[in-house]
């Protein structure tokens, strides 16, 4: 013996609207538990049952549906966690891996320093022989200039002396004409 949706709606305090929404809502409900009575559709006993456990049905499905989202949600977290870790040991890798090339870095540096005030050092000592060198090659210097000086100034005395002798020359000719004149013969 079933029941009817104006039968059932009246027990369960449900309008038929909402009793035909859960039966719709329920797959293969219709064909398994309901059957046409003259012109009329009954519901048997074990479709009376799903339909007066439909709320607590579907409150487990969304408990269960829950706890299936929660779980993924742990296992996503579980899987993230895992990832920072791993990425935590990466950063602490690079991390020291960044401080040695900077030691590295730094000791290079000072290294440097230490072979520019070597070489300083040594370039100190070398000055006084360059410095040697340097005047012994200013004093070849003044030597050739001295002797191409004396060179000249005895060039300049011979041209002088050519000089000389040739306005002594020039002197005598004129004198010669002075008294070669036409006005000396009368």
């Amino acid at each position: 013996m079933g029941k009817t949706i104006r039968q059932l709606s009246e027990e369960l305090k449900l309008s038929k609207q909402a009793i035909n929404q859960r039966i719709n809502s329920i797959n293969g409900f219709r064909s398994k538990h309901t059957y046409k009575v003259k012109n009329h559709l009954e519901i048997d006993n074990q479709g009376v049952k799903l339909l007066a456990n439909f709320d607590k049905q579907k409150r487990q499905e969304r408990q269960q549906n829950q706890q299936d989202k929660n779980d993924k949600n742990e296992n996503i977290d579980h899987i993230l966690l895992k990832q920072l870790d791993v990425k935590d040991q990466q950063i602490a890798n690079l991390q020291q891996a960044l401080d040695q090339q900077q030691k590295l870095q730094i000791a290079t540096v000072t290294e440097n320093h230490r072979l520019k005030e070597h070489i300083r050092k040594l370039s100190g000592l070398l000055e006084p022989s360059s410095a040697t060198q340097q005047q012994q090659s200013n004093d070849k210097d003044d030597t050739l200039s001295n002797s191409i000086n004396a060179i000249h100034d005895n060039a300049e005395n011979d041209k002088q002396d050519q000089s000389h002798i040739v306005d002594e020359k020039k002197k005598r000719i004129h004198k010669n004409k002075a008294n070669k004149s036409w006005w000396h013969f009368w």
